[in-house]
């Protein structure tokens, strides 16, 4: 049986009336790039502080790399929040070393190591100065290095490419794929599924507090059981129209995306352009994307949860203030 590197179990968690995460059981493989998705508010970041302790469950098992968590737990675990917090009047190279010394490591490595990130961000002509002189682009990245400065086991990784320009996307996301060709487990929690379907092996869809889809990305693919087929015609497409097994047609001209019914047969569509005199130029099936199989089994769920976000950031800090 593969270890689990995150297993919870039964968890559910609710703030008031609002019910933020519903019955939730994760199961994340030591040593896989694992995707927590879904829209705004449906219930990512709670989990995410539920399995860090930040938060306590209503109901529910939790476990970080096979043990209930504690601070040794904690000290293997390198945590970007989504909402950034760095000491703003501390210097970048001292700050960094700080919170690697906080992680278990040496004062002396700790700081050898964020010379060398911060050499490696393009930030090291900064590592002198005050964190509240940097841009928010560069205090995002000094927060990203202190999740990785300790070389941590498990990367739990909060919407991380928010804010960012493309060429940094790309900068953690190499970096992301590093660790995990070292061996660490990486969450990538996100609402912007393209990110993950890039990067992830597996993924868990959460829509409305629940999960929806959970699985390795290609046999999620795979068991979609969706037919498209991109289809490039010189001449008149009008029988599209008329085929009993097309669902949808999504029309650019003279380049059709072909929606078939299940179970309807690809070359039957080939063989009926054939036999209405168009000249086809490209045909090609093409498998669904991560967020058209997620609206598929999300439906209306996905859509009313993107509203949720700001009852929820409320109900944290109803927590936060109480007694």
């Amino acid at each position: 049986m593969t270890e689990m590197a995150i297993r919870l179990q039964g968890v559910s968690k609710s703030f008031g009336e609002q019910k933020a995460v519903d019955g939730l059981d994760l199961h994340v493989p030591r040593g896989s790039i694992y995707g927590l998705l879904g829209p705004n508010g449906a219930g990512k970041t709670t989990a995410i502080r539920i399995m860090l302790d930040i938060i306590g469950p209503d109901c529910g098992e939790v476990e970080l790399l096979g043990s209930p968590v504690d601070d040794a737990v904690r000290a293997r675990v390198g945590y970007l929040p989504e909402e950034r917090g760095l000491y703003q009047k501390m210097r970048v190279a001292d700050q960094l070393a700080f919170l690697g010394v906080l992680k278990g490591m040496r004062r002396d490595a700790a700081r050898r190591e964020a010379e060398r990130w911060l050499e490696r961000m393009e930030l090291i002509d900064r590592a002198d100065d005050a964190v509240e002189t940097l841009s928010k682009g560069m205090q995002q990245k000094v927060q990203f290095l202190s999740t990785v400065l300790h070389r941590p086991d498990l990367l739990i990784l909060d919407e991380p490419f928010s804010g960012l320009d493309p060429l940094n996307v790309d900068l953690l996301k190499e970096i992301i794929l590093e660790r995990s060709r070292e061996g660490a487990t990486v969450l990538f929690s996100t609402h912007l599924i393209e990110d993950a379907e890039r990067l992830c092996d597996r993924v868990c869809m959460i829509a409305g507090a629940r999960k929806v889809l959970d699985g390795r990305v290609v046999e999620i693919k795979a068991s979609a059981g969706r037919r498209e087929v991109a289809l490039g015609v010189d001449g008149d497409a009008n029988f599209l129209r008329e085929l009993p097994f097309v669902v949808r047609i999504s029309d650019h001209g003279n380049y059709f995306e072909v929606r078939l019914a299940d179970g309807a047969d690809p070359q039957e569509l080939l063989r009926a352009a054939v036999a209405a005199g168009v000249a086809v130029r490209h045909f090609a099936l093409v498998e669904p994307s991560l967020r058209e199989i997620f609206l598929d089994r999300a439906g209306r769920r996905s859509a009313d949860s993107i509203g949720r976000r700001g009852s929820e950031r409320a109900a944290h800090a109803r927590l936060k203030a109480s007694p």
